[in-house]
């Protein structure tokens, strides 16, 4: 059932509809969101997007990034293997690439395996580089595309993400696709058009949105141990899915799965399932913990009761 959820861009930080602050003014607000990063606000809201929840299977995903070993490694598939995990939501986990194949071949069946990056197209000369192909030949059903460490620090922009993912998509493998803000665009009110724009360049190039799941992942909230309160979240996941509502289809609106990243941890992760647009979660560190990140697979009964 379609529902009407309300946000103010003036003061929320997430487009920015203000005249222009006197430099007292200005910088006295950006202390309050640099101390605070609690940019929701109280007032009375100013605009209104009329969104549908997603319709789609609650979705959970360990990114693992750039740590472990093969023993540090061992330790947490035997973990992962013997955990009780809810049975309706899927489970995926994203190992460094070296280590692909151990646990491909170690893990339970119950969780599957997905890469961190791949290439933009055939395998061939490109040193450092991991195919699609080669990805799907040890067993790997997903991809990682356009996390915020791919796209500011190795310097990623959104056309040559895009190319990615559609490659990875008509090859046959799941995209995690990964959109976000940096802090000084939060501030700048520019969240919206950030994650707009990112989505675009999805958009103009995916043969379908079948097999994509979206990954919001606030770049403050990386590593940083700060979390967007679920209003926050909840307000930028209402607005993607309203994007894809009008850009690609109702249908796709409803059906794509629109997940969220950032400190997800065991003690946040409840009161962040229980909003109607977080079909689950992209995890970071948590997901080294076999024990956290079944608790918070496990959220997902926080969402059925919420319901």
């Amino acid at each position: 059932m379609a529902m009407i959820s309300t946000y103010c861009p003036h003061f929320n930080g997430l487009r920015r509809s203000s005249p222009k602050l006197d430099s007292s003014q200005s910088q006295s607000f950006l202390q309050h969101i640099n101390s605070q990063l609690r940019l929701a606000s109280s007032r009375k809201p100013c605009r209104a997007v009329t969104a549908m929840a997603g319709s789609g299977k609650f979705f959970v995903g360990g990114n693992w990034k750039c740590n472990g070993t093969k023993d540090s490694i061992t330790k947490l598939v035997s973990d992962l293997n013997s955990t009780k995990l809810e049975t309706d939501v899927d489970v995926v986990v994203s190992p460094p690439f070296v280590y692909l194949d151990q646990v491909t071949a170690s893990l339970t069946g119950r969780i599957e395996v997905s890469a961190q990056n791949s290439w933009i197209g055939k395998g061939g000369a490109f040193t450092g580089e991991i195919s699609v192909e080669q990805l799907k030949d040890i067993g790997c059903k997903w991809v990682i595309l356009g996390h915020s460490e791919r796209r500011h620090i190795i310097g990623e922009d959104d056309q040559f993400i895009g190319k990615k993912a559609a490659y990875a998509l008509n090859e046959g493998l799941g995209v995690i696709a990964c959109i976000g803000e940096l802090l000084e665009e939060r501030e700048a009110g520019k969240t919206f058009d950030v994650c707009f724009q990112q989505l675009k360049a999805f958009a103009d190039v995916v043969p379908s949105w079948d097999n994509i799941v979206i990954a919001y992942e606030p770049v403050w909230a990386i590593g940083t141990g700060k979390v967007a309160t679920p209003q926050q979240a909840q307000e930028v996941h209402v607005a993607v899915r309203d994007w894809l509502k009008k850009n690609v289809s109702e249908e796709v609106a409803s059906k794509t799965r629109i997940i969220y990243g950032g400190s997800v941890n065991g003690s946040n992760c409840a009161e962040l399932a229980k909003q109607e647009d977080i079909d689950g979660f992209l995890v970071g560190g948590a997901s080294l913990k076999g024990p956290e990140f079944a608790t918070i697979v496990n959220s997902v009964t926080s969402k059925k009761v919420a319901a």
